[in-house]
């Protein structure tokens, strides 16, 4: 497979981060709840933009359909990942009663941490690949796990509790009752005291660090280009904070969402494994030679597997849960 050029790398990330940027700068002098003409417009925007950049990955010199193969993959995997993260955002949302006008901001820079952290988390994975091909056998087993436990676990009521991080600071930290809009700091009777948004932007950046630990080996499980997994890590995030406005409580409709993500989840890990047998290093499994009959899955299997996986995922769940409105039952996550 061909590099892709260094400029395309640079520039492409250039832009992202300045897009990133305007947007925050855009929410933080405008909050407000965002009409559900403006949030549709925005996610197609960004839509449209994750696919002409895999279109324009697919034309340049040093680019091709591998490349732009495994990016869309990759999108689509973490775009449907992110979707499940929305239930955990709302979730916290109501526990520390954010006003409805700040929730753009708080998803915004909850955003923004999250991508750095999970830069870091690439690149480390990146290195460790580099060196140890047999991680892969690790990733593979831990997204079954991962698969396995989405569907032991669908029918438990979700909650939201505080981690370690999020319950010291609350013992720490001198907090104000209120919100002062989007500030992180206050005066409360000539006191200066940090306001619970601070609590909320550390919940949110962490939990989504959690979401990581499933989507980032899910992604390297398509493609160990650490560029394409952070674009495409990028690209699902971007358009996460007006997804969350669009969708709104249509996401209790997806009622299979988590089956689906499990099927995803438990492929790309047996790809993983399979991968891990044919390239085996390990000297106590067939002599460190590779096993001859385990496949290499393309991509392009894995992309058809991917949204064919998801599209039975939505439709059967829109399908289910007009049967149990008509039944006059809720539909849960």
């Amino acid at each position: 497979m061909q590099e892709l050029p260094t400029w395309f790398e640079v520039g492409s990330l250039a832009v992202l981060v300045g897009l990133l940027l305007a947007d925050l700068l855009i929410v933080g002098r405008r909050p407000h709840v965002p009409s559900t003409k403006e949030s549709a417009l925005w996610v197609a925007f960004y839509v449209a933009l994750a696919i002409v950049f895999g279109i324009v990955m697919l034309v340049i010199p040093g680019g091709g359909a591998q490349q732009s193969g495994e990016f869309f993959a990759g999108w689509i995997t973490e775009y449907s990942l992110s979707v499940d993260n929305l239930f955990v955002f709302v979730i916290i949302m109501t526990r520390f009663a954010v006003p409805a006008k700040e929730q753009q901001l708080v998803l915004m820079v909850g955003i923004l941490i999250a991508l750095v952290l999970r830069g870091i988390f690439i690149l480390l994975g990146a290195a460790v690949i580099e060196q140890f091909s047999w991680v892969f056998y690790l990733f593979g087993a831990f997204l079954i796990y991962t698969a396995v436990k989405l569907v032991l676990d669908r029918n438990d009521d979700e909650d939201y509790e505080d981690n370690a991080l999020i319950r010291r600071l609350r013992k720490v930290l001198p907090l104000s009752e209120h919100y002062d809009g989007g500030k992180l700091r206050t005066t409360v009777d000539g006191k200066k005291l940090f306001t619970p948004m601070i609590i909320v932007f550390l919940a949110i950046g962490s939990t989504d660090l959690l979401f990581a630990l499933d989507s980032i080996p899910a992604i390297f499980g398509l493609t160990q280009d650490p560029f394409l997994v952070y674009t495409a890590n990028i690209f699902a995030l971007m358009g996460l904070r007006q997804l969350y406005f669009l969708l709104g409580g249509l996401l209790d409709r997806l009622v299979y969402l988590s089956i689906g993500l499990a099927v995803v989840l438990g492929g790309i890990g047996v790809k993983l494994v399979l991968e891990a047998l044919h390239t085996n290093e390990l000297p106590f499994l067939n002599g460190g030679e590779g096993f001859s009959w385990a496949p290499e899955v393309p991509t392009w299997a894995s992309l058809v597997f991917i949204l064919t996986t998801l599209a039975i995922t939505t439709v059967a769940s829109l399908l289910r849960s007009r049967q149990l409105e008509r039944r006059g039952e809720s539909p849960s996550h």
